[in-house]
């Protein structure tokens, strides 16, 4: 139980309501409601929000550190570019997932995972202990019952791929699993779109033999082949759309 003795509840409540700020900002920055219209000054959002400026000016701190906003004497303060955008910052991941949905997002989201997830395969190859070895195949295993309907099916695919991230022994690999988490969320809202399309058994069960058999090149190989079935299926829906 937090011990709430002593604490400011007047300061407990402006970072809820800053925190509440930076999410209503951020996600309307993300999905493009200012698109065609100039930021509001500190004033006007402090106003339409109801709430003080010290809040508006706090969120409008957060953002600037994500990489959306850029404030500069004169010029008020602007949306960045999304190349300035911080894409590891889990609330921009976040948002990014209430965008409207973007076959070159997925396409990108897929090509950084075929940089990093063969090889954090061939890494838990080589590298994994017991216990990261017996979370991908906790994680296969809810897979398996997700085919039965016994568990959900893209929290269960999530569970497998991090697992491997953390059994790699590397602590950058690792750091990626917020990526990943987003990339494969972001996959399923495509692939969810071909009737009967689900995450491949036989793949998977590939990638986690490959694993704990200690063979690091058929772990690579493997979990190459995964993200390549789904590379195709965005080259096709490119090609056809």
């Amino acid at each position: 139980m937090v011990d709430l003795s002593g604490m400011n509840m007047s300061s407990a409540m402006g970072r809820n309501l800053t925190y509440g700020m930076l999410d209503m900002l951020g996600k309307a920055i993300v999905i493009g409601q200012y698109d065609d219209r100039p930021f509001p000054t500190e004033a006007e959002l402090a106003k339409q929000y109801d709430v003080s400026r010290s809040v508006v000016r706090e969120a409008v701190k957060m953002l600037g550190a994500k990489g959306l906003l850029t404030a500069r004497p004169r010029k008020g303060t602007t949306i960045q570019s999304t190349d300035h955008w911080n894409l590891f910052d889990i609330d921009v991941l976040r948002w990014l997932l209430d965008r409207k949905f973007s076959l070159t997002v997925l396409r990108q989201f897929s090509e950084l995972r075929e940089a990093i997830e063969p090889a954090a395969a061939a890494l838990a190859a080589s590298a994994h202990t017991a216990e990261g070895l017996a979370t991908i195949e906790a994680g296969y295993a809810r897979m398996e019952a997700a085919e039965h309907g016994d568990d959900d099916p893209l929290e269960a695919d999530i569970a497998f791929h991090i697992a491997i991230l953390q059994a790699s022994a590397n602590p950058f690999y690792a750091q990626f699993r917020d990526v990943v988490t987003t990339a494969l969320r972001t996959s399923i809202r495509f692939t969810n779109r071909f009737k009967g399309r689900t995450a491949s058994l036989p793949q998977h069960k590939a990638v986690l033999d490959a694993i704990a058999h200690r063979r690091p090149e058929e772990a690579r190989a493997a979990m190459a082949a995964l993200i390549a079935d789904v590379m195709a299926l965005i080259a096709d829906a490119e090609k056809s759309g």
